[in-house]
């Protein structure tokens, strides 16, 4: 016969099973929140490696694996203007565990140009507008003009080209936004890259190109090339002596983009703020901001609040852009 006291006693197997019992009865997104991070943390990047973007988010991961004690493995998944990679991080799980790495014009205009866009961009939630970048307008030296308002009278007097990375690449659409408020239109001459083109612009085959101020640096500084002015809304740190568009005749243009971190849609708040919290912190590490700067990107860690909303009026800019010129892809 038990005693009051053998009955009421638990069992030494009694407690762990009810830990496991109750913590099982919680949502999937609790239990991920408690642990996370408690493996190693993949970030897919639709894009080639070996690129501005890729070398500083490798050099912020290094960062962000110190802080959350995992590794951060960057899956380089590049193909199709980055849907590829985006539709592989749009199907996985929101537990934390798998982040989408990009460019902001996977959002802001392959949704406007794909015809059988390969996933919903609903199924991605924006994280962190991480970093910005603009483009540097040059010209041949043939070409005889060197700022913005020599360009606008010749292209209103004979017929101009322009080379772009591809056809809606930020090159190309920094053009043509630049065209429409300028009232100008030049020949689009799209290239497998924006190196190519910088090569036919050194080479006087066309005229003019918005290019990445690294890639035209060194050609600017030897004169190969002329700068008449960057798209953003401030001036770069390469080349400070360059006006912006704004400051040149054009107040309020703005064609800047970004490099934007998602996750999963349903991804838990707390993780979403976790990650943000390593992300910021890593990205102001000093000697991160100063690669930033060599590739011509400034921080700017926005709110996940932020970012949705400046993509949603990137969004509209380029979609509008997009519609003008006609701009579709299979």
């Amino acid at each position: 016969m038990q005693t009051h006291a053998q009955t009421r006693a638990p069992s030494r197997f009694a407690l762990p099973a009810l830990a496991l019992a109750l913590a099982a009865a919680l949502p999937l997104g609790v239990q991920a929140q408690a642990a996370w991070p408690a493996k190693p943390i993949r970030v897919i990047v639709p894009l080639p490696p070996g690129g501005p973007s890729d070398i500083v988010l490798r050099m912020a991961a290094e960062k962000v694996q110190s802080q959350l004690k995992q590794p951060v493995v960057i899956d380089n998944k590049p193909g199709a203007a980055g849907n590829l990679g985006a539709s592989e991080a749009a199907r996985s799980a929101p537990d934390g565990y798998t982040w989408l790495w990009t460019t902001d014009t996977l959002m802001t205009v392959n949704p406007h140009v794909y015809q059988r866009l390969s996933f919903k961009p609903e199924d991605l939630q924006p994280v962190m507008r991480a970093s910005s970048f603009s483009q540097t307008l040059v010209c041949h030296p043939g070409v005889g003009v060197k700022t913005v308002p020599e360009l606008v009278r010749r292209a209103k007097d004979k017929p101009m080209s322009y080379g772009s990375g591809g056809a809606g690449s930020p090159g190309h659409l920094a053009t043509e936004l630049f065209s429409s408020v300028a009232g100008v239109s030049m020949s689009h001459v799209p290239y497998k890259g924006p190196a190519p083109a910088m090569q036919d612009i050194i080479g006087g085959v066309v005229d003019c190109g918005f290019l990445a101020a690294p890639t035209v640096l060194p050609h600017v500084r030897s004169g190969r090339l002329v700068a008449l002015a960057v798209s953003g809304a401030k001036r770069s740190p390469l080349l400070p002596e360059v006006p912006t568009v704004a400051e040149s005749g054009y107040p309020g243009f703005d064609a800047t983009f970004s490099l934007v971190l998602f996750a999963p849609r349903g991804t838990p708040e707390p993780i979403v703020n976790a990650m943000h919290a390593a992300l910021t912190k890593g990205l102001n590490s000093p000697d991160v901001v100063e690669k930033l700067h060599l590739t011509d990107q400034d921080v700017v860690a926005a709110t996940p609040a932020q970012t949705a909303q400046r993509l949603a009026a990137d969004s509209k800019t380029w979609g509008a852009v997009a519609k003008r010129i006609g701009l579709r892809q299979d």
